[in-house]
């Protein structure tokens, strides 16, 4: 692994946190895989050797759950759900170089593989454990087949997570009050052998390890609760009969392939999992253990197909890869204590960086599929929506850590002002005047008859232009290596903007009688500035830009290029071009909306003649799917003189940066007008630090002072919710002005 800018001469390897197959794909599912895909063409747009793997999560109790209500067995449950998935991704432009799943030959095999050397290098042990039991339905309740009380927080939670609460991992044996979901009776702990991860003798390690880890902050800081802390060793085994056999230490790779069925059960196994024998013959491991792996699997899977002159995926997973791993912010812990603790004890590559993404809100408000709010992934795509609209509202609205709201409204603006406004009225007007006037690109050749002595990368280009373009080129380089796909597409649309600027002041269509060799050169300049979008973009639109590239009149793939494409000739002569983006009008945007609140009605009116069972989210493991609770309303009125005496004020951040030893606070400098104030803010894991300079906030100005982890606070910012979202103004209000 390297810790240079990319790109570097490791192979790296791309992954995104793997969907549960248990449901049906909504937009919001989308921001990690939208992300993971621009980021490693973009790698490759750097020349990076890049590999982009995932895979679906086959294995769980949800899955055996969901798979039961609907009298089918979990194999052939999940295989469903993969399949379309498979086919979605492409939908969106998507492309993995192997998209696997974790219930595959390769990735059992490579599971069993890496715990079977865990065990041998002494990481792995045995250990009597409370465990929840329903008497009557004569079964062992792991993780979701159990719920009860958090033992932290005291909120209902599941059997593995604290997910109404504090969102904690639980281990078994850990929740309170234990009441079993398949009957509905209250649960009663027996004692029962499972095996155990020593992550806790890998803390020095881990510890040395966050110190170092690259990508998006909330995964580098909310990690050091755990590992700074006490870390408890993880159980790694659920009495279950869906997943993957724990292996025996003694048996052979051939012995273990024989004996494995489709089912991921030994074939001549009939416990009903009711015993308690010793020894983990009837135990799977858990799906935490072989999810991660599918990564390593999915890799060796590109290899195979491709060859290991093409990528080695031991070279990436054993030897020197960048590994980055792109997910959900709700599994940062998973990718962060427990992965990278399994590939140290296995021998096996430590992940360079992790980017782990805020979630995606509509219209404010949580996605819920058990309400059928949501704006699905087919649905989207069968309203006749380009799907590069979609990854450049994803990708570019706000850094890749923070929340994003999703409504058709912001959606339409978006699109109107930004792709059809700024980079599709560039592209055509300057493409449509170069084909009238000059059948494709001007030869303005004679007019540098010289440059090609100058050091110039585009010699028929202006310094202007070409100083533009070389910034552009940094800027993307510069988003790629800060981790921001936010930076990196929107290096592209800057380059358009500075187009539109340029031809607007240069006047060519003025020109052409008055100065035809300077109405040549400045269509000439954008037409390689166009050709510059292209390359540039292309990770973010790449249907998009495959169409400019062939308006072009260029050869082969976009995909194919890379930066240094950004100066090379367009071709001389090319047709008439086509406007890229359309405009999105109210009219559509009304009924899109009327759309969704009439689906939602009807389900919610569903819902309430129904029996009360509530539908399970595919992704219940993430907020982003539940529904927002308020809390009430104060009874408790003060008076309009009380509100007076608070002076809130409008400020604009000037820096942002962690506050060393804390894990939640970040101190800000804020100008307020008269003053900058500095402020400790509760931000640092919930938003991106480095990107908040500029952004408008609003304080109260008047708050005592306070003292926080030896750092002075004088002011308080406001921000709404346990995801601090932060208050600003609608308007360009100055810093300074009171809020009355």
């Amino acid at each position: 692994m390297s810790h240079e800018d990319f790109p570097t001469e490791n192979p790296a390897v791309v992954t995104c946190g793997l969907p549960y197959a248990n449901g049906d794909l909504h937009i919001g599912h989308l921001r990690t895989y939208v992300g993971g895909d621009i980021y490693s063409r973009s790698l490759r747009t750097l020349g990076q050797q890049t590999a982009f793997v995932s895979g679906s999560d086959m294995h769980g109790t949800p899955v055996a759950v969901n798979a039961e209500k609907e009298g089918v067995t979990p194999e052939e449950f999940a295989l469903r759900h993969h399949e379309k998935y498979e086919a979605t991704f492409p939908r969106f432009n998507i492309e993995f170089d192997n998209y696997g799943h974790t219930h595959d030959e390769t990735n059992t095999e490579l599971t069993q593989e890496i715990v079977r050397t865990l065990e041998a290098e002494g990481y792995v042990y045995e250990k009597e454990i409370p465990v929840a039991y329903d008497p009557d339905a004569d079964q062992w309740l792991p993780d979701r087949f159990v719920e009860g009380a958090c033992p932290y927080c005291g909120a209902h939670a599941r059997g593995d997570e604290c997910d109404e609460g504090c969102g904690r991992h639980l281990e078994p044996g850990e929740i309170e009050d234990p009441t079993s979901t398949l009957t509905g009776n209250p649960a009663e702990y027996r004692e029962r052998e499972h095996k155990f991860f020593a992550v806790s003798d890998l803390q020095d390690y881990l510890q040395e390890f966050i110190d170092r880890l690259e990508g998006t902050s909330n995964a580098r800081n909310q990690p050091r609760e755990w590992i700074e802390g006490e870390l408890q060793d993880w159980c790694i085994t659920r009495d279950m009969d869906w997943g993957i056999d724990y292996p025996g230490v003694s048996e052979s790779a051939e012995d273990s392939e024989a004996d494995q069925t489709e089912s991921g059960r030994d074939e001549g196994d009939e416990s009903d999992g009711s015993s308690s024998p010793s020894g983990t013959s009837d135990l799977v491991l858990y799906v935490w253990v072989d999810a991660p792996v599918e990564y390593v699997s999915s890799t060796k899977q590109y290899t195979e197909r491709v060859g290991a002159d093409t990528f080695d995926w031991e070279v990436a997973w054993k030897d020197a890869g960048d590994i980055v791993h792109i997910i959900g912010r709700d599994i940062i812990q998973h990718h962060t204590v427990f992965w990278p603790a399994m590939l140290r004890g296995a021998g096996y590559v430590e992940p360079r960086a992790v980017m782990a993404s805020g979630f995606i809100t509509l219209n404010g408000k949580g996605f819920s599929t058990s309400r059928n709010r949501a704006v699905w992934a087919d649905e989207y795509l069968d309203e006749g929506f380009h799907p590069d609209l979609l990854r450049y509202y994803l990708a570019t609205n706000g850094g890749f850590q923070q929340d994003v709201d999703f409504s058709w409204s912001k959606f339409k603006d978006r699109v109107n002002s930004e792709l059809v406004g700024t980079v599709g009225n560039f592209l055509y007007r300057s493409m449509l005047f170069a084909y009238r006037n000059f059948e494709g690109t001007p030869d303005v050749s004679e007019l540098h008859s010289e440059a090609s002595e100058t050091g110039s990368r585009a010699a028929e280009v202006s310094e202007e232009v070409e100083a533009r373009i070389e910034e552009a080129i940094d800027e993307f380089e510069a988003g790629i290596n800060d981790y921001s796909v936010r930076k990196s597409g929107n290096a592209a649309v800057r380059l358009a903007q500075f187009g539109n600027e340029y031809i607007q002041r240069n006047e060519p269509w003025k020109l052409t009688d008055e100065d035809p060799e300077a109405a040549a050169q400045v269509i000439r300049d954008c037409v390689q500035i166009a050709k510059a979008i292209a390359v540039l973009f292309f990770p973010v639109a790449p249907g998009k830009m495959q169409a400019l590239w062939e308006q072009l009149g260029e050869d082969g793939s976009v995909a194919d290029t890379g930066v240094d494409d950004a100066f090379e000739a367009p071709p001389a002569s090319f047709g008439e071009p086509e406007a890229l983006f359309e405009k999105i009008e109210d009219e559509r945007v009304e009924e899109l909306n009327e759309k969704l609140e009439a689906r939602v009605a009807e389900t919610e009116s569903e819902s309430d003649e129904s029996d009360g069972d509530a539908e399970e989210d595919m992704d219940a493991d993430t907020d982003a799917d539940a529904d927002i609770d308020f809390e009430p309303i104060a009874d408790d009125r003060i008076s309009f003189e009380e509100f007076q005496e608070l002076d809130i004020r409008v400020g604009e951040i000037v820096a942002a940066e962690g506050i060393d030893g804390a894990d939640k606070l970040a101190k800000l400098t804020v100008d307020i007008g008269v003053e900058e104030r500095q402020i400790v803010a509760g931000i640092k894991q919930l938003h991106d630090l480095d990107s908040l300079a500029g952004s408008k906030v609003v304080i109260v100005a008047n708050l005592e002072k306070a003292g926080l982890f030896g750092v002075e606070s004088n002011g308080m910012l406001l921000a709404a919710g346990d995801e601090a979202d932060i208050l600003t103004t609608h308007g360009d209000a100055v810093p300074g002005t009171k809020v009355q």
